[in-house]
């Protein structure tokens, strides 16, 4: 993608927010109006949804071209000689801690919350293996089973049988942003492996909701921590803790970029 979707408010350091899902910033709207009291906010749109691309053609996403997209808003945002904070959500998560890994000279301190590298478990295989079954049941049984599935497996609870439906059709899928996390972002995501020994020195902290705690995504996130050298801290709410408790968790990001 030639051109790079991102919006900008507030006043101060950068602060780049890569939001989850398929990169579509909503929700957000609340935590980033907070926070750019005390960040330039730079809220970066991999894929463009909010920028009138919702309905055109998306290929299957790649953990590195969010990286280098965000490099590439960085690279236009930020005085020379300066550095930034960047703060994640789930894919977006991953995509910063490949950003990291890959590209650590400008940046001062990441937060990647609730990033679902199964792939640093024990039980790798079985959780990968949940996430392969959101998407076949989508396929099968439709937007709505597949959104049941996803919420119990990220609980940790016992999947039920999925209600009768349909998966949307292409036309559909296009202009929904949870179809294309599901078909274009989950399944490759899922399965990436961040580079453990390049984020070992790097600021960084790992972050997982209250809510989450006995779900996989709060295992992955202290997990990683602790393969990495990095901080733990644990962020209100669950998994959409930023869209539930936008001031908390604003006040959250202050202490751990500061901290």
């Amino acid at each position: 993608m030639a051109d790079l979707c991102h919006d900008i408010r507030g006043n101060g350091p950068v602060l780049l927010v890569v939001p989850g899902g398929a990169g579509h910033p909503m929700g957000l709207d609340a935590l980033t109006a907070d926070l750019a009291g005390h960040f330039t906010v730079v809220t970066y749109d991999p894929l463009g949804l909010a920028h009138g691309r919702l309905g055109l053609p998306v290929a299957e996403q790649r953990v590195e071209a969010w990286s280098d997209g965000a490099r590439r808003v960085l690279d236009e945002v930020l005085p020379d000689g300066e550095s930034a904070y960047v703060l994640g959500f789930s894919s977006g998560g991953i995509a910063v801690l490949d950003l990291l890994a890959r590209h650590p000279e400008r940046l001062r301190h990441v937060i990647a919350h609730e990033p679902p590298v199964v792939r640093v478990l024990s039980d790798a295989e079985r959780q990968s293996a949940m996430f392969a079954e959101v998407y076949d049941t989508y396929r099968t049984a439709g937007l709505a089973a597949a959104g049941a599935r996803l919420a119990a497996g990220l609980a940790g609870t016992p999947a039920t049988p999925p209600e009768s439906g349909q998966p949307l059709s292409a036309e559909e899928e296009l202009s929904s942003p949870m179809a294309l996390f599901l078909t274009r972002v989950l399944t490759r995501f899922t399965a990436y492996l961040p580079d453990l020994d390049a984020l070992r020195p790097a600021p960084l902290t790992l972050a997982a909701g209250a809510d989450s705690r006995g779900g996989p995504l709060h295992r992955t996130a202290s997990v990683a921590a602790e393969l990495t050298g990095s901080r733990f801290a644990e962020f209100p709410g669950g998994h959409l803790g930023a869209a539930e408790h936008p001031r908390e968790f604003a006040a959250n990001v202050l202490a751990a970029l500061r901290g």
